[in-house]
């Protein structure tokens, strides 16, 4: 199908303007009366010799490495019973003390994975010396298999660390 000169105007100032394909489709349908698929609407702009506008990219929210940490809390011990925080504990309630330095979590990839449904696993030392086994699945979630501590969860600063580093990690071998 070829749009006359006018209508090729109307379409480029559409994509100048930053609307996408779906958009550009349905215009041309209601001001033209001309019905096309959404791949005739992408081959007509790559014949117009037109780029499209990105969007703005999307907040993950699920990435815990790009969220801002919240202020630490105290520690409550596994007992459950709720601990003073000890002397000197208030610089840690601060976020200027985020994340820790390097070094203070360790992450190992495994050289074989034998997991079933993983695609890579190893190893991590937090900063307080619990140590754990991790796992990325198939569709590319983390997550642990075992940990030496029962219940133990990893404070933010360690999961952010721990995200970056398993992140270097798998890069340096190519994951």
């Amino acid at each position: 199908m070829s749009l006359t000169p006018e209508q090729s105007a109307t379409v480029a100032t559409w994509i100048a303007a930053g609307d996408n394909l779906s958009a550009v489709q349905k215009k041309l349908r209601e001001q033209f009366q001309i019905s096309l698929t959404y791949m005739d609407v992408r081959f007509l702009v790559d014949d117009l010799n037109l780029t499209l506008k990105d969007p703005a990219p999307k907040a993950d929210t699920s990435d815990v490495t790009k969220a801002k940490a919240a202020p630490s809390a105290a520690k409550v011990p596994a007992s459950g019973d709720a601990a003073e925080p000890a002397a000197g504990d208030d610089d840690l309630l601060e976020d200027d003390a985020l994340p820790p330095g390097p070094g203070s979590v360790t992450v190992d990839v495994d050289g074989v994975t034998l997991l079933p449904g993983a695609i890579c696993s190893g190893s991590v030392t937090f900063s307080d010396g619990v140590t754990g086994k991790w796992m990325v699945d198939q569709t590319g979630r983390p997550g642990f298999t075992s940990i030496s501590q029962p219940g133990y969860r990893p404070s933010p600063e360690d999961a952010q660390v721990f995200m970056r580093e398993l992140d270097a990690a798998l890069q340096k071998k190519g994951l």
